[in-house]
């Protein structure tokens, strides 16, 4: 017996990484857009910092052993709504490209097929008054945004649950039943608030 939606996904895993748990807390450090993802044990599994160079954004992140494990990088230089690939450092590849669906009432991400351009999974606030505050009032972005992830026929297959804190704090969930590219969509949640609070 065969599951096509597992090999489906498996094509957009990443490398040098195995995210199997689902379930995971993403955190902001002290200092601003370096960010450590640990698994339900506990463990670092991922850390990633924000650097800029010439108006072009890029996330490297590492294993919590300190390898290389991918790194998010601005697809256009004036690009504001933004597109973001994410680039396996083991294979040098694509594996997804990540695609802002820019308005100011609402936070939409398309996580595609870098390619084809196809849609495997979107994230989405819940909460589209929070949404437009974040963006005009700075001091919104000390309340906790909530978002869901859907795979590519609507239906829902995880959250991002914001928490109160200092620093900012998020819990991924993805089902085990999805099939959307979990490590994909793990990475992406861990910029999105970087992304946002630019």
């Amino acid at each position: 017996m065969s599951f096509p939606s597992e090999s489906e996904s498996s094509a957009y895993d990443i490398s040098t990484v195995d995210l199997s748990d689902d379930r995971y807390e993403v955190k902001q450090s002290m200092i601003r857009n370096k960010y450590a993802v640990r698994d339900s044990a506990g463990d670092v599994v991922l850390r990633g910092k924000q650097k800029m160079f010439k108006l072009k954004e890029e996330f490297p992140f590492v294993t919590g052993d300190g390898e290389d494990a991918f790194s998010v990088k601005a697809g256009g230089i004036m690009d504001v709504g933004g597109n973001y690939a994410i680039v396996d450092a083991g294979t040098g590849e694509e594996v997804v490209v990540l695609d802002e669906d820019y308005s100011l009432f609402v936070e939409n991400w398309t996580v595609r097929d870098p390619e084809t351009g196809e849609a495997l999974a979107t994230i989405q606030s819940k909460n589209k008054l929070l949404s437009a505050l974040r963006h005009l009032v700075g001091a919104a972005n000390l309340i906790p945004n909530k978002y869901e992830i859907f795979d590519a026929d609507g239906g829902h297959v995880g959250d991002i649950e914001g928490k109160f804190s200092m620093r900012d704090a998020y819990t991924v969930t993805i089902d085990d039943a999805s099939d959307v590219p979990k490590e994909a969509v793990i990475a992406a949640a861990c910029i999105l608030d970087a992304l946002e609070n630019k």
